[in-house]
């Protein structure tokens, strides 16, 4: 009798695990990579996705970045049926695009388009590093220069977010060869006297940080965004050197002369604004 008192199973053991715990919906709360803290999603999102903690600057996708930005409902987006092939019959690389197309629901790398920041028009062009890391293709480099081109044709400023790994391996030579294209488009436009601001956001890296990513007017950055060609690991091995700490961050490019400025995502639509006021001559189609 004694030894049957103590092998009986308590009531609250029987109850299933699963009944036991409170079911929290997903996507309600947001951790911080940078401060492990836990806050709620709609508080991070209306702070622009920058941490109520630390300041951390969480990754925004393309759309995201584009509502906050420009004012409402003058947004129009160009070439967005545009999308990449297989020229090099990479194996696996179409079914990889149509799974990024479904997940993020756009249909490349970058977007683009022209709208207007508290009314002075401009194009934009905003990387998305949810799709294939926000890698260049052939596609991604051709919607960059058409959006140059109408820029120049239109006279706005043409402004654009990088956030990229690099050039797309799949594509070879094909997706290096938008580094010149979109340099050479850049250069006519800045020859016209177009205004080219450039924002690095996290992260900027290889064949886009070496061509139309540092080729701004203005070159700005957010807070702590790693921006290089080469990885870290690579150069101190190529050097034989250790690098400091701060390496490849947007600090450090500004302590280096790279960056014009580093200027955090809450204060952007003011800087911008500023920025294109002094270069507005009073006329919408004017420089």
């Amino acid at each position: 009798m004694l030894k049957d008192f103590f092998t009986k199973k308590k009531k609250y053991a029987s109850i299933p695990s699963e009944h036991a715990k409170q079911d929290v919906p997903e996507g309600i709360m947001t951790k911080c990579p940078n401060c492990k803290k836990i806050m709620y999603t709609k508080e991070l999102n209306k702070n622009l996705k920058v941490c109520i903690h630390c300041d951390h600057h969480h990754p925004m996708t393309a759309m995201e970045r584009i509502y906050s930005l420009l004012d409402t409902d003058s947004f129009v987006e160009y070439d967005r049926g545009m999308i990449s092939e297989n020229p090099l019959s990479f194996p696996g690389y179409l079914e990889k695009l149509e799974g990024d197309r479904k997940k993020t629901h756009i249909n490349e790398a970058v977007v683009t388009g022209e709208g207007k920041i508290n009314d002075f028009p401009l194009v934009i062009a905003v990387m998305d590093s949810t799709f294939r890391m926000g890698s260049m293709g052939s596609v991604v480099g051709e919607k960059i220069t058409r959006a140059i081109e109408r820029a120049k044709e239109k006279k706005y400023p043409f402004v654009i977010f990088t956030a990229s790994g690099g050039a797309r391996m799949q594509e070879g030579v094909l997706s290096l060869m938008q580094m010149a294209k979109t340099s050479s488009a850049l250069k006519l436009f800045s020859q016209e006297g177009g205004l080219i601001i450039s924002i690095m956001t996290h992260p900027t890296t290889g064949g886009v940080s070496a061509s139309f990513a540092s080729l701004g007017d203005y070159n700005f950055a957010e807070p702590k965004a790693l921006i290089g060609f080469a990885g870290r690991r690579i150069i101190e091995q190529t050097i034989r050197e250790d690098l400091p700490e701060d390496f490849q961050t947007a600090e450090f490019l500004l302590k280096c002369g790279q960056l014009d400025a580093v200027i955090h995502r809450t204060e952007l639509k003011e800087k911008l604004t500023l920025v294109l006021d002094i270069h507005s001559l009073g006329g919408e189609n004017e420089w």
